[in-house]
């Protein structure tokens, strides 16, 4: 882990962002609770039990805390008994979830209780943390959040170093413009459904095994 030596960025980010994502987390949790129970009563009827996805995820300052989504895969296994391959377990249903960007509104959760942000770089795999360099750490200097400058710039349609490269420039540049833009360039993706790429389903090679690549090509 590195050493945190962000500073915050003037009142907003000192103390009003986390206002706003205490109040709208809980103004969307009462708005949304309607579609929130319709997806949930779906999930369980067309992906059985458990509704929800939980994973480990590093926070700020990489505290390890446990990320919730809507559950989008089935839990098939091949006749070794291991788990099929994320692109045989997708159905139609759970690929809607995720072109829709449905599937991630059980983070309001995360968000209320301080795990997340509305707007951050965004929370990575566990297993990520031994293969970033020193720089690239800095990521976890600040709330990971729903959304960021790196997802409506691209998501997983660009290389590693580039995303992380705009999860820094974002923390360099906090301010509520900058977030209110993210939000509304969020929206704007949402809504054409671009620049969604599933793990297993496309190009898109996890971060650990990628570092390992770079490092044995420069032995």
């Amino acid at each position: 882990m590195s050493q945190n030596n962000h500073k915050a960025h003037g009142p907003y980010e000192k103390f009003f962002k986390r206002l706003f994502d205490v109040v709208f987390s809980f103004l969307a949790l009462l708005i949304l609770s309607p579609i929130l129970l319709i997806i949930a009563i779906l999930v369980r009827i067309k992906l059985g039990s458990p509704i929800l996805f939980k994973q480990e995820r590093p926070g700020k300052n990489e505290k390890i805390f446990k990320l919730y989504k809507f559950r989008t895969m089935t839990d098939e296994r091949g006749k070794n008994g291991k788990l099929l391959s994320d692109e045989k377990r997708l159905t139609r249903f759970g690929r809607i979830l995720r072109l829709s960007s449905l599937d991630e509104l059980p983070e309001l959760f995360n968000i209320l209780k301080g795990d997340m942000s509305f707007v951050g770089p965004r929370p990575l795999a566990k297993q990520y943390l031994p293969y970033y360099n020193k720089k690239e750490h800095h990521r976890h200097d600040v709330r990971p959040g729903l959304t960021g400058w790196a997802q409506v710039n691209g998501r997983n349609n660009i290389s590693w170093e580039k995303k992380f490269s705009l999860d820094l420039d974002y923390i360099d540049s906090i301010s509520f413009l900058f977030d209110f833009k993210i939000i509304l360039l969020t929206i704007k993706k949402v809504v054409k459904g671009s620049d969604v790429c599933v793990r297993g389903t496309g190009n898109i090679i996890d971060f650990d095994k990628y570092r390992r690549i770079q490092n044995e090509s420069k032995r």
